[in-house]
């Protein structure tokens, strides 16, 4: 497989040499991958799917183009060249497009310490039913759930990305999953809640029946939720969706949207943006860790890095292209798919974790809200101005009392973010990995 999409990238690159492109980039990816889906006992949905993908981007001056095709045959690729510099042409002129210098360029890495990819034979379909049909089993035997669905999947996706500036480079990823959605009551009085895990490697999957009994527990305590009070009240993001926060931050540092002027960050470069003491640090490579990459999709080698640091804000999150238009260094963090030029995002993310459990922190709120759904989202790019639907439970006398719904938390996440205190609950195999945050004084709309 791998010296097939080497072979790919290269004749890609070679017919945009004759069409006339200055400079290229070729991708080639080939997956495979299935899915089981059960719902009230019976098989909902199989499906598999497989193949092959290709990208290329040329380059004429300051101006590129980008096309893509899953047909992989050399006239395909001698027409796709063709069209592509023609569009190349036309385009408006960015006089920041461009490849890496080959100075800049990732020049060995290990893969094998990433163990990015489980080399285990792929589970039969049977194997993945079973696991869908063990945790929608487990679901059911608990008393109070009515209906349950539930998902299990594998794929294995291979990728070669090459470039007129001499880098060549691949790597594969694997991923097994399972996960169960259950329901409690009915009519508006229906109550629904979900468990999930997927890791790297299928010998590191959590047993299907435990996710499916999870289901059930977090989907029953939900049952009979009111609305909670209107005011002023502290509030817990459950590790579920605490990393929610931490993603408005990534993408306020965004360097296309610093480039834009549009990020309520835009002018806190240097600046306290979390307390002291934490942290978030971007590290590209974890091993056994689905987020893990050895180079960006622009051929640069990545590394870890502190995007906060002792609360402050120390950089941006570049490509090439955004890095050159604010006068900086790319980060390494280009990503980028067939049809599509790089552009910045990230990978693995944790933010440093605090001394206390989730239950010292529901203990020390004393009465407030916590949340463990977050539903639709209002938030204002430039300013910062946050508003979310949210359910989940309320807390009085520093113990979970009863379940809620149809709530909102309305903020200001320059101001919320300077008063978070992290829990130590984070799960060790995630790629972002954030825990259970308290942030003090938030506006709650409820009854």
């Amino acid at each position: 497989m791998p010296e097939r999409l080497e072979r790919l990238t290269q004749s890609l690159l070679d017919a945009a040499r004759r069409a006339g492109a200055g400079a290229a980039d070729a991708i080639a990816v080939e997956g495979r991958s299935q899915s089981i889906d059960i719902r009230a006992g019976r098989l909902e949905q199989a499906e598999r799917a497989e193949g092959v993908e290709i990208g290329l981007r040329v380059l004429i001056g300051g101006r590129q183009a980008c096309v893509s095709a899953s047909d992989i045959s050399d006239a395909t690729i001698a027409r796709l060249a063709e069209r592509a510099v023609a569009m190349a042409r036309e385009a408006p002129e960015d006089p920041h497009a461009g490849l890496a210098e080959p100075g800049q360029l990732a020049q060995g890495w290990d893969l094998a310490a990433l163990q990015l990819a489980d080399t285990s034979p792929e589970p039969p379909a049977a194997a993945l039913e079973a696991d869908a049909r063990a945790a929608e089993a487990a679901a059911m035997a608990v008393q109070g759930i009515v209906q349950v669905e539930a998902s299990a999947g594998y794929s294995f996706r291979s990728v070669h990305l090459a470039a007129s500036n001499g880098f060549s480079g691949a790597y594969s990823r694997s991923s097994r999953s399972t996960s169960a959605v259950a329901f409690t009551g009915e009519g508006t009085g229906m109550e629904r809640d979900y468990a999930g895990e997927g890791r790297v490697f299928q010998a590191d999957m959590p047993d299907a029946a435990s996710i499916g009994a999870l289901a059930a527990e977090r989907t029953l305590a939900r049952a009979g939720a009111t609305r909670p009070r209107t005011g002023s009240y502290p509030v817990l993001f459950d590790e579920r969706i605490a990393a929610s926060l931490i993603g408005h931050i990534l993408g306020a540092v965004n360097g296309a949207a610093i480039a834009r002027g549009a990020s309520w960050l835009r002018e806190a470069l240097g600046q306290q943006v979390l307390p002291a003491g934490l942290s978030v640090i971007e590290d590209p490579l974890r091993p056994r860790i689905s987020g893990s990459r050895p180079f960006d999709a622009e051929g640069l080698p990545t590394a870890r890095r502190a995007i906060i640091d002792n609360g402050v804000l120390t950089g941006w999150t570049l490509d090439l292209g955004t890095a050159r238009r604010l006068g900086m260094a790319s980060t390494a963090n280009a990503a980028r798919g067939t049809s599509s030029p790089p552009a910045p995002s990230t990978s693995n993310i944790e933010l440093t974790p605090g001394s206390a459990t989730r239950a010292d922190l529901i203990r020390d709120m004393g009465t407030g809200l916590l949340v463990t759904s977050l539903i639709g989202s209002t938030i204002n790019p430039t300013t910062g101005d946050y508003s979310r639907g949210a359910s989940g439970f309320w807390v009085e006398g520093g113990e979970v009392k009863y379940p809620v719904n149809e709530c909102t938390i309305a903020g200001n996440l320059r101001d919320m973010l300077l008063r978070i205190i992290p829990a130590n609950d984070a799960r060790a195999h995630l790629s972002t990995r954030v825990p259970s945050i308290l942030i003090d004084g938030l506006t709650l709309a409820g009854a």
